[in-house]
């Protein structure tokens, strides 16, 4: 096989010639072979140890679907949906507002509405999302917030991705380092699932949801200030194969509902900065773009415990 090679073009989605590979997609993911991969290794397949894995595999012809491992979620709706009434799995998660039927008793790699979703996701997923304000922080419509200020959206073949939102990002400024969970790493709900800092401090953030780890963002642990700018896209933190995705979803914030969250969230920090900065918002001014930076006085220890719910570490 011919090593295929990347080009690489500032401000430019990723694309291979001879396929129309975006954001690190991997080609035995475009091919249809398998679910999900993103390339970890700059698109040189020929030394990619994944890459000789699948031909191996392939040759052998060991790999069936009906050898495929099922996620948790699929044993569980098998058994309690049984019959022709299987309700969607997309029904069940908010992901599609009308009741569908299932027909592919749960096996969604044979489902073609299953696919044409994926599709329209991965299209969306490659344009920024709009956006509302509320207090002038930016929240992306579609996006399930957390109470630790994450973000969860549903992402290719109904996995979340999360990432920073606009309120932690400029509450704690540019960040220095950042450390993403291991792949393969289940992250509980309300529990730390990453860690982040700057100068001599540190913080841990919760994770939204529980889920398995399958892709992590190399470009924002390698250029962790890309969070700060685009916290909603480019700098999205990391990719989970959810557990009970409709379950997950609970206690988050949505639409209108994160909207009048955020408020709250933000005067919060008002009264924490003082009378003359309540003033200053009453005007309509612009929210700070690194609050610690320019109140450090405020203390990172009293800030992660109020915004993140974390302690310290």
């Amino acid at each position: 096989m011919k090593t295929i090679g990347a080009k690489h073009q500032k401000g430019k989605k990723k694309r291979v010639m001879g396929f129309q590979v975006v954001e690190d997609e991997c080609i035995w993911m475009k091919a249809g072979i398998v679910n999900f991969r993103l390339c970890d290794n700059a698109y040189d397949c020929y030394h990619c140890p994944f890459d000789r894995g699948m031909r191996r595999t392939m040759e052998s012809g060991r790999q069936t679907d009906t050898e495929r491992k099922e996620p948790a979620w699929v044993e569980h709706l098998k058994t309690r949906y049984q019959g022709s009434e299987r309700p969607c799995r997309h029904y069940l998660t908010g992901r599609i507002d009308a009741p569908k039927i299932c027909p592919m008793n749960y096996e969604c790699f044979h489902c073609t509405f299953d696919q044409i979703l994926d599709e329209l996701d991965f299209e969306q997923l490659h344009n920024p999302p709009s956006y509302n304000l509320a207090s002038g922080y930016r929240m992306a419509d579609g996006y399930y917030y957390h109470m630790g200020h994450n973000w969860a959206r549903f992402d290719h073949g109904g996995r979340l991705r999360v990432g920073f939102d606009d309120f932690l990002v400029k509450l704690f400024g540019g960040l220095q380092f950042l450390a993403l969970p291991p792949l393969g790493t289940t992250l509980t709900k309300d529990q730390v699932g990453l860690t982040f800092g700057r100068d001599n401090h540190k913080a841990a953030a919760l994770s939204p949801v529980t889920g398995t780890v399958l892709a992590v963002n190399h470009k924002v642990r390698e250029h962790p200030e890309i969070t700060h700018e685009d916290p909603y896209h480019e700098g999205w933190l990391y990719i989970l194969e959810p557990d009970m995705p409709k379950k997950n979803l609970k206690g988050l914030y949505y639409g209108n509902e994160g909207i009048q969250w955020m408020e709250q969230e933000s005067q919060k920090l008002l009264n924490l900065m003082g009378p003359e900065y309540e003033q200053l918002a009453a005007t309509g001014g612009q929210p700070i773009g690194d609050v610690f930076g320019n109140f450090p006085e405020l203390g990172w220890e009293v800030l992660t415990k109020t915004f993140l719910r974390t302690e310290k570490i």
